[in-house]
């Protein structure tokens, strides 16, 4: 068993697993992974499923669970739901060391489980995927792009569960006031946002991006660049990619969400005419423009765009039985019927191309998603995972953060001064 940075505490835990589990069944059962697939839960077998779910998405998230365990009576499925992303990724850390503690499967982003995948504390799920009675449903695929990134070290720990990307929302009555196109490039972006703020008589700001770190690693990519290590934020793609951003903070056609965090509730202000953030947030900006003006989508206006949203992994501490069931429940999340009810109720993203392109989602009410899902979708690509990548994907945000507020000030040399900070995120 390799070692990553996971205290002394998991050593004492995890040799006291890897005895268990050569000796006698534990409590849950034997947990020695001697390589065989059970096809068939014949006994009763409970499986637990830490996730942070709540509201529309906890209520659909329990009616999927409820109506798994009516096909299968012998699996009883229990939701445990964390309150928070925070929260949960918090009890995942603070039990990591106590294995037997650890529920069957968690909702995850895959950042948070690179050392539990370097220390074999999760289940490779490639050989239940393709098991010939139980594997995955080979007509209708999990698109490519969201099974990679449920994968670490090319290892396919997940399965993808609440997934979403990035599109483009704007005040349709405020562009054709302006006269303005949908801008389909970033540089018509740039145009559309200083006309809008022109003719507004610098009233109404034309763009901003909720998500900062996002629009960083989606500028680098599109660039030909790979968000990682050796990223410099130096080099000259990643400044101007920075200073496209802030030069238009600073003469105020763009602006950052700031103390709003999404920049939905400025935008049903009518303070922005457009912003980019994620398809599941849909819903608040549909609930509160009613009545005020149309809104629409569109792709996001660059060719290359970010797969995001959590994926559900696997412990190694069940027992072969219940993998089976837990597998069985992760299969039946990512069904196209499951995947359509989903997809509708909560806002995001089917994971099935077939579900994407099917009448029954693109005439879906109350969602202008699905008329463009397959266009913003059609060249994604994932953060790739590597030790500490997390922790360096939202120092990204801090330093874009520290740009994009002091614009007064030599943006060139915050962002050289930035270099070291990354750095120390990639290396703590």
């Amino acid at each position: 068993m390799k070692l990553t940075k996971l205290s002394t505490a998991v050593l004492a835990a995890a040799t006291i697993f890897v005895l268990g589990a050569c000796g006698n069944s534990n409590d849950k059962g034997t947990t020695k992974d001697d390589g065989k697939i059970v096809t068939e839960v014949k006994d009763d077998t409970t499986i637990t499923f830490w996730h942070a779910m709540n509201g529309a998405q906890e209520e659909e998230l329990t009616k999927v669970a409820k109506d798994f365990m009516k096909e299968n009576p012998k699996i009883k499925v229990e939701l445990q739901n964390q309150s928070s992303y925070p929260d949960l990724q918090a009890k995942i850390n603070s039990t990591l060391p106590s294995p037997k503690d650890l529920p069957t499967i968690t909702q995850a982003y895959p950042g948070w489980l690179w050392n539990a995948s370097q220390d074999d504390m999760l289940v490779d799920l490639k050989p239940y995927m393709d098991d010939k009675t139980i594997g995955m449903d080979k007509e209708n695929p999990i698109k490519p792009a969201l099974l990679e990134g449920a994968q670490i070290d090319g290892v396919q720990y997940g399965v993808p569960f609440n997934k979403s990307t990035e599109m483009l929302f704007y005040n349709k009555d405020m562009l054709d006031k302006y006269g303005v196109k949908v801008p389909t490039t970033m540089e018509e972006l740039k145009e559309a946002s200083k006309t809008i703020y022109e003719k507004s008589g610098k009233k109404v700001v034309g763009v901003g991006f909720d998500s900062l770190n996002n629009y960083y690693v989606i500028g680098m990519k599109n660039k030909g660049e790979e968000f990682g290590k050796d990223t410099k934020i130096t080099s000259d793609a990643s400044k101007e990619i920075i200073n496209y951003y802030a030069e238009g903070v600073k003469d105020g056609y763009f602006r950052i969400a700031g103390s709003d965090k999404y920049l939905s509730g400025p935008f049903a202000n009518e303070q922005v005419a457009m912003f980019i953030g994620s398809i599941a947030g849909e819903s608040f900006v549909a609930k509160d423009t009613e009545g005020k003006f149309v809104y629409d989508v569109a792709p996001r206006p660059e060719k290359i765009n970010l797969q995001q949203g959590t994926d559900v992994y696997m412990f190694s501490n069940a027992s072969n039985e219940e993998r089976t069931a837990a597998y069985l429940f992760m299969k039946y999340l990512v069904s196209p019927e499951v995947q359509l009810d989903w997809a509708i109720t909560t806002g995001y993203m089917p994971i099935l191309d077939s579900v994407i392109s099917s009448d029954d989602y693109q005439k879906a009410e109350n969602t202008k998603i699905p008329a463009h899902l397959a266009a913003t979708t059609e060249d994604l690509f994932t953060v790739p995972v590597a030790e500490n990548s997390d922790a360096a994907y939202n120092e990204v945000r801090a330093i874009m953060e520290n740009v994009l507020s002091n614009t007064g000030k030599n943006t060139d040399k915050i962002i050289e001064d930035s270099q070291a900070q990354l750095e120390d995120a990639w290396n703590q």
